[in-house]
């Protein structure tokens, strides 16, 4: 796609740099913006096959990880006492693919209740498992579902590579070689739209702005949560006056997003509705911070209305406070930083919070803050949920208290699972764990955006943006410096 004159020419340092139209770092007026790190050098290159056999290893061992709940049926109690439960061998049999059901289109007692085009993966998959094997069809449905997967791992980790550039070469190892992504790449379909997502920034960051738009419409169309990934790119583009570009990514986004739904929606209304039903009318779910609230202190959020006003009302306050501070900070913030900002504003604020969705951050992490000692205490902290809430589920399904902190430990000094599971206020700890963690990088992300020479991206040599794309060196058209620069000038002007 060719450039518009707009998108050319852009001057280092020149308000993406200093927030105020100046010189940059140095007073360097060097040519900068996506063009400078054009193809593999953008952190790729002869890394490439590092990155891909990194993730493999970790994909493997991921598998490796659910075999002794494959090797039994992944009958539930034995999975939760091994930690290494999946949806996607259950929900072969209870979504009617057993039985060659269409997603969304054939009756089904318990129909699907994904976005589309996770439902039409789903349907690909088990069309491609009924042609090629004859007997144990839901245990390969499993092993070619998660070798699908692992391909996703892959093209997410060099997608984040990609965009991360040249210089921040350890993005890409930080999601290829993730305690999160071994230990939840299969616990559903969550791959996929990440996938689609680090490629979206990936085409955002060489200007592809019309594919990267078709790519967050997919990755949307997989797993709704995506969406709240265009409030920052609205944001951004229009602090930097990028409004043309910003329309380009919006208009693939939406277009990608109606061509998958559009005929499901039309020719299977009550199907394609089920997504959005279950998710307005479930409850308050495990590893939600209202999980815990709602016995301490928040009986209302028992209520489902309630629950929905008061998480997606949080969520809402906490897009505008992200939305003030796009405009306010003294340096425009970087693409991944608000992409990290709003999506862990969705994840903590929600009546929802799966295992799996480490994986949702995993790439923005990498991107927005690529430091190993947060990160490390952030996967540790999504190591001790991973563990707690299924050794709290073993103690819910033997309808037991479960073990106390001190009988837990002592079952962990000796490398032993406890037998009656966990009693809820030990998993809270594991709950806590996450949310705090999770909050931790929060606050990290939020100093290094107000204090911007504490950003290991914006470092010495000069960066910007390397994901921002089109964003990456531009200057200021609209920011709370620009507003009241102008409002002095009016005050200046003589009257009449």
């Amino acid at each position: 796609m060719s450039q518009s004159s707009s998108e050319s020419g852009v001057i280092a340092g020149s308000g993406g740099a200093t927030g105020d139209g100046g010189p940059g770092p140095r007073g360097s007026n060097r040519e900068r913006g996506p063009n400078r790190e054009r193809g593999p050098a953008r952190g790729l290159g002869r890394f490439a096959p590092v990155l891909v056999g990194g993730t493999v290893l970790v994909c493997v061992l991921g598998y490796v990880q659910k075999l002794p709940c494959r090797s039994v049926g992944f009958d539930f109690a034995k999975t939760v006492t091994h930690a290494c439960y999946t949806d996607v061998y259950p929900l072969y049999f209870n979504r009617g693919l057993s039985d060659g059901k269409i997603p969304y289109f054939d009756k089904i007692p318990e129909p699907v209740e994904y976005p589309v085009l996770t439902g039409w993966f789903m349907h690909l998959v088990n069309v491609l498992v009924r042609a090629l094997f004859d007997t144990e069809q839901g245990m390969a449905f499993y092993d070619v579902t998660a070798l699908l997967l692992g391909v996703f791992a892959v093209v997410a980790v060099l997608a984040t590579a990609y965009a991360a550039g040249r210089r921040n070469t350890r993005a890409g190892l930080m999601v290829a070689l993730s305690p999160g992504l071994l230990l939840a790449a299969y616990i559903n379909w969550d791959l996929l739209a990440v996938a689609l997502c680090a490629l979206g920034v990936a085409a955002w960051s060489r200007q592809r702005h019309i594919t990267a738009g078709v790519l967050i419409g997919l990755a949307i169309a997989a797993k709704f949560y995506p969406v709240v990934l265009l409030w920052p790119f609205v944001l951004l583009c229009l602090r930097a006056g990028r409004h043309r570009e910003l329309l380009r990514l919006l208009a693939g986004a939406a277009g990608a997003w109606l061509v998958v739904n559009v005929p499901v929606m039309l020719f299977a209304t009550d199907g394609w509705l089920r997504f959005y039903g279950f998710s307005k009318e479930r409850g308050v779910d495990w590893g939600s911070v209202f999980f815990y609230l709602v016995d301490h202190g928040l009986p209302a959020a028992r209520d489902v209305g309630h629950l929905n006003l008061m998480g997606q009302g949080a969520f809402a306050v906490l897009c505008v406070a992200i939305g003030v501070l796009a405009f306010a900070a003294p340096r425009r913030p970087r693409l991944p930083q608000l992409l990290f900002l709003v999506l862990a504003a969705f994840m903590l604020t929600n009546k929802v919070w799966s295992p799996q969705y480490v994986l949702w951050l995993l790439p923005l992490v990498a991107l927005a803050r690529p430091r190993l000692p947060a990160y490390l205490i952030w996967q540790a902290g999504e190591f001790v949920y991973f563990l707690a809430i299924w050794w709290y589920l073993l103690s819910v399904t033997q309808q037991v208290e479960g073990a106390d902190l001190g009988t837990t430990l002592s079952a962990l000094s000796r490398f032993e699972v406890p037998g009656d599971g966990i009693s809820v206020n030990v998993y809270y700890i594991g709950l806590f764990a996450r949310f705090l963690t999770v909050l931790l990088l929060v606050v990290l992300i939020l100093i290094d955006i107000l204090r911007p020479e504490h950003d290991s991206v914006r470092g010495a040599d000069g960066d910007d943006d390397p994901a921002g794309g089109v964003l990456d060196g531009a200057p200021d058209r609209l920011s709370l410096r620009t507003i009241r620069g102008g409002l002095g000038r009016s005050r200046l002007q003589p009257a009449g």
